[in-house]
């Protein structure tokens, strides 16, 4: 968890305060200039309204351009970003036929398949001259080819469950599964720091919500004895099901959750647990399979496991892998499984190449090499940012790492100086973040060299110096350091 200095919280609600102020001011003056003229409402009411429409006007739209950057090439370790431009103050972008190439330091590309792939590209390619680009239907008619099949026995294969069943998207992977699974008169203990999909899953559900702090095994264990001993609100009646939902990495703080422990206390208290392994599947491990493989937890002991395809393997969708009853009875009861066309075919044959590549099944050991890769990329990124004195939020072996900004002038002015020095890094602020935590979420890939990376901290370090988001006092570098950063140069 972020320990906000109090001179820095003060600062930052400071600058907050005063573009609230100025923000209110002009709006006012607006009103009054345009008093006189007539709207074309008509009566209707505004759509936009309240405070999340002054947000946008005068705090996001001055910074758009740090955000949404369109790109014209593959999201590899260096990619393409179109530049923009803006005759109206921010309010509207234009693009131009211009592009810089760029070190890619925020996109999900972990082991480096979203690239063309020499095993994987030509695969899909003949994927897609056989099975076009969509089935046009869902699963349950005809948008189930043998492509999903097969990706479904090997995704259960790889997490060590029984059965796995595929989704078109990541995020309705988990806005969908979690109604199905649990219903009014169930109980839902979620992890204060998870993610949206999972937050309005759990809402829409219509069980009961109770959050425990996060990656706090103690706090879950007290939560847990009060909810059992209490039962459902006003009838006090046992739950019908409880379920815990945690993260495997968790996306914005680069944190591994505390599963042994977390999984323990299930098992205590016999509730069901449902772990999101979207940024942790393929990227952690010996063997990528994961946050149980890194931590030595058995995977029987976790009852839903869910993970996407949009990081790791370089394609989309995402998948639920359980017991063959929960499978059968999500093929069943699942909108997003009866409803939603089925994963393009060319996506499905990607995950399951860049599978066999993890697995070794491609007949080389490039697999192995990814991983060992991006584990050395990201300890070693890490490592350095913190002895420049950066304040990075997360785990050894993650590969997100959070730079902490804090103050609202330093989003835009890291994020534009990082481009202009050809470093394309994302900056996440509210309300993706809580108000006064702004960072910027560093990405690392097993396509980056160690050239690449050391021209990423040369850059940020720069920058850092220049915005002032070095918080912590700068590790000398020792005398063999030197010499190795002269050898590169």
């Amino acid at each position: 968890m972020v320990r906000l200095p109090y001179l820095t919280a003060l600062t930052t609600l400071l600058s907050y305060g005063i573009l609230f102020v100025f923000g209110q001011l002009r709006d006012l003056f607006r009103k009054l200039l345009d008093s006189s003229k007539s709207n074309n409402l008509q009566g209707y009411a505004p759509i936009c309204l309240g405070l999340e429409d002054f947000y946008t006007r005068r705090l996001y739209l001055r910074i758009q351009d740090c955000f949404g950057r369109p790109i014209s090439s593959a999201p590899d370790a260096w990619f393409d970003v179109v530049e923009r431009y803006s005759n109206d103050n921010n309010k509207t972008l234009q693009r131009t036929e211009k592009t810089s190439k760029c070190l890619n330091l925020g996109s999900y590309n972990y082991l480096g398949f979203a690239a063309a792939d020499e095993y994987c590209t030509p695969r899909v390619i003949e994927t897609l001259k056989e099975y076009s680009v969509s089935t046009c239907s869902v699963r349950v008619d005809g948008g189930t080819t043998k492509l999903h099949n097969e990706l479904e026995e090997l995704v259960a294969r790889f997490v060590g469950k029984p059965a796995a069943i595929l989704f078109g998207m990541g995020y309705v992977t988990n806005s969908a599964i979690i109604p199905a699974l649990v219903s009014k008169g169930s109980l839902i203990i979620s992890d204060s720091l998870n993610h949206n999909s999972i937050v309005n899953g759990a809402r829409g559900s219509g069980a009961t919500v109770r959050v425990f702090q996060h990656n706090s095994p103690s706090h879950l264990e007290d939560l847990l004895r009060e909810q059992i001993a209490h039962g459902q609100p006003r009838t006090h009646r046992p739950w019908k099901k409880i379920v815990v939902i945690i993260e495997g990495i968790y996306s914005m703080e680069g944190e591994l959750c505390n599963l042994p422990e977390i999984i323990a206390v299930c098992k205590k208290y016999k509730v069901y647990t449902y772990l999101d392994e979207a940024h942790s599947i393929g990227a952690v491990g010996k063997t990528g399979k994961g946050v149980c493989e890194l931590l030595g937890v058995d995977p029987t002991d976790v009852d839903i496991m869910m993970g996407t395809f949009t990081k790791s393997f370089g394609s989309c969708g995402g998948y639920i892998a359980a017991s063959k009853e929960i499978i059968q009875h999500l093929k069943r009861t699942c909108p997003a499984h009866l409803y939603a066309t089925s994963m393009s075919p060319p996506a499905v044959q990607q995950v399951i190449s860049a599978l066999q590549v993890i697995l070794g099944e491609d007949g080389t050991n490039r697999g192995a090499k990814k991983l060992a890769q991006i584990r050395e990329n990201s300890n070693f990124f890490r490592s350095e940012l913190q002895k420049m004195g950066f304040e990075v939020l997360g785990d050894n072996d993650s590969p997100v790492m959070p730079i902490m900004l804090y103050n609202p002038a330093k989003i835009p002015a890291f994020s534009r100086e990082c481009l202009n020095q050809n470093v394309a890094v994302v900056t996440v602020a509210f309300p993706a973040t809580p108000l006064l935590l702004a960072r910027a979420r560093i990405c690392i890939s097993a396509a980056h060299t160690r050239e690449d990376l050391i021209k990423g901290l040369e850059v940020i370090s720069k920058v850092g110096d220049l915005v002032g988001i070095k918080y912590f006092p700068v590790e000398p570098l020792k005398p063999q350091k030197v010499r190795e950063l002269k050898k590169l140069e």
